[in-house]
């Protein structure tokens, strides 16, 4: 686990923005992970700046609401298409997002768990944080071993997420995530946290024990993870500093 601290959230942004540039550049048919929310606005903007060829890239994303119409301004179809997909040049046929409105979730998870290894498996999956820990929708006690499927949002996530909604009772019960486990299975992690309020969770996934209680943690066992911080969410590490001279004395070739 490489944990990469900057002083603000737009530095952090670009450098994982230079680590996914990298990938298109040496991959350009890769398979990323995609995940939405506030977190991935700035990298998504950075990214449709560089001007990449997405032309033979897929994506798969993480979560979709369950319930929501795709055209509903909170839908994570609206989100991906207002906030990345018409800005670049990848094929519509390219693009995966869990279908929030079929008759029979299990199947369709099933089948989207099928797509993601007939695509040969994710190379690089961007993640948030809750700050109770979670990544993509697996809350806290999630199995660490878990496919996609459907959960149910906790009061805390739909409160955390009411700001997008208007209230909390807008906010849908249920959702459809990857599990930890298909999270797991990528093959790099590129983990990002912005302010002060996610500062705990970023400390218990990076320097804690690793339990259910915070489905981050789990990544310390993942082979490739890169966690790129703001000042504010490092705050609570307790070995910032070791984290930040590792990073400025990288050698030449591990830079990007």
């Amino acid at each position: 686990m490489e944990i990469i601290i900057q002083p603000t959230q737009q530095a952090a942004t670009e450098v994982a923005a230079r680590l996914i540039a990298t990938l298109l550049r040496d991959k350009p048919d890769a398979v990323l992970g995609l995940a939405t929310g506030s977190t991935p606005l700035s990298l998504y903007q950075t990214l449709i700046s560089m001007e990449l060829d997405w032309s033979k890239v897929k994506t798969f994303n993480l979560d979709e609401y369950i319930g929501l119409p795709r055209e509903h301004s909170q839908s994570y179809h609206s989100f991906m298409w207002e906030n990345l997909f018409r800005h670049i040049n990848i094929r519509k046929e390219n693009i995966h997002i869990p279908d929030g409105n079929a008759k029979d979730i299990p199947r369709i998870c099933e089948e989207y768990e099928k797509m993601i290894a007939a695509s040969g498996g994710i190379d690089l999956q961007v993640l948030g944080i809750g700050t109770d820990g979670h990544i993509g929708f697996n809350e806290h006690t999630s199995s660490l071993a878990s496919r996609t499927r459907i959960k149910t949002l906790t009061k805390r996530t739909r409160m955390d997420n009411a700001r997008f909604f208007g209230s909390e009772e807008a906010v849908p019960f249920h959702v459809i995530t990857m599990g930890i486990g298909t999270i797991m299975e990528a093959r790099t992690n590129l983990l990002l946290a912005f302010g002060a309020n996610k500062a705990a969770a970023i400390a218990e996934a990076v320097e804690g024990p690793i339990a259910s209680s915070n489905p981050a943690s789990v990544l310390q066992m993942h082979r490739s993870v890169k966690v790129c911080l703001d000042d504010p969410a490092a705050s609570k590490l307790q070995r910032a500093e070791y984290f930040r001279w590792v990073y400025d004395n990288k050698p030449d070739w591990q830079t990007f």
